[in-house]
């Protein structure tokens, strides 16, 4: 089982430096952020873009493996995201993890003057979207045009430092999503059932996570593809436990464990942020990254 934090992008740099430096110091496998334009309760206060952080993380560390949780198709267009992808993995020396999804109706989906997409409009730009993103980042020039994107010749010499590209992490729940996870992920991202997350249980929790997994595996052998291949990571702070698995290491290596047997393999906590709902004692969430692991080995 891999530990890994999410650091929101919503500190001056001279601050966050310390914090990204600080979770690799702590051990964790890998740090994420999420690449939104803003985000709910932080959307009146300081909030940076996720790539430019993460370009600025990959020279303040050497091992934590870096990347979104998630990018998605709102504000974003595969061509001039392939072109800042690879330029990421580059100076990073190679520890990017793109983690993607469909995205939602939140501030992103209209900032850029467009009407809120549907679920099924979101559904079929990302389904074109994946694919032309693999492309783009395992061609040297790319050439295609679908319903929503096209790419023209696209140059991106010269590609990845890791090959054949830098790992997909799909966020995904539906059918759709699920057979794009299959067929394009290295890893499957998921934040549990959001129907849940107000009145259900963990244990209503664990059911439809388990539920969600077989269908994983049901995508994969679809397409012949071995399910055990593909990662499988738990972001955290969205399951009716909220943080109650953040209280103690026991507390948190009970709910990782009882995750680990549902087939997760990244358990991604949030690093604290006071006066938000990722308020957690900091003292708590350091023993967390350094005394859980070796429990869950």
């Amino acid at each position: 089982m891999r530990l890994s934090t999410v650091i929101l992008p919503i500190h001056r740099w001279a601050e966050g430096q310390k914090i990204w430096q600080r979770a690799e110091e702590l051990g964790f496998h890998a740090a994420y952020t999420y690449d939104h334009l803003s985000w709910r309760s932080f959307r009146d206060g300081p909030w940076f873009g996720a790539v430019p952080t993460l370009t600025a993380a990959a020279t303040a560390t050497e091992r934590l493996r870096l990347g979104t949780l998630v990018t998605s198709p709102n504000f974003r267009h595969p061509v001039t995201l392939a072109k800042e992808l690879i330029s990421l993995d580059d100076i990073s020396g190679g520890r990017v993890t793109l983690g993607i999804g469909a995205g939602g109706n939140g501030f992103d989906a209209t900032a850029l003057g467009q009407e809120a997409w549907t679920p099924r409009e979101r559904a079929d730009r990302f389904a074109e979207f994946v694919p032309l993103l693999d492309r783009l980042l395992t061609e040297d020039a790319v050439t295609g045009r679908g319903t929503h994107y096209a790419a023209v010749e696209a140059r991106n010499i010269p590609g990845c430092v890791q090959r054949p590209r830098l790992p997909f992490a799909v966020a995904a729940t539906g059918p759709r999503g699920l057979r794009l996870a299959a067929r394009y992920g290295q890893a499957w991202v998921t934040t549990g059932d959001p129907k849940l997350y107000e009145n259900g249980t963990p244990e209503e929790s664990r059911a439809a996570l388990r539920a969600q997994g077989e269908k994983l595996t049901a995508a994969c052998a679809e397409i012949g593809r071995d399910a055990a291949e593909l990662d499988r990571i738990l972001l955290t702070g969205f399951t009716p436990d909220r943080t109650a698995p953040l209280e103690s290491v026991d507390a948190f290596v009970d709910f990782a464990g009882r995750h680990a047997e549902l087939g997760f393999t990244e358990i991604v906590i949030h690093a604290p942020i006071p006066d938000s709902d990722f308020d957690v004692d900091p003292k708590v969430f350091e023993r967390i990254a350094t005394e859980a692991p070796a429990q869950l080995a």
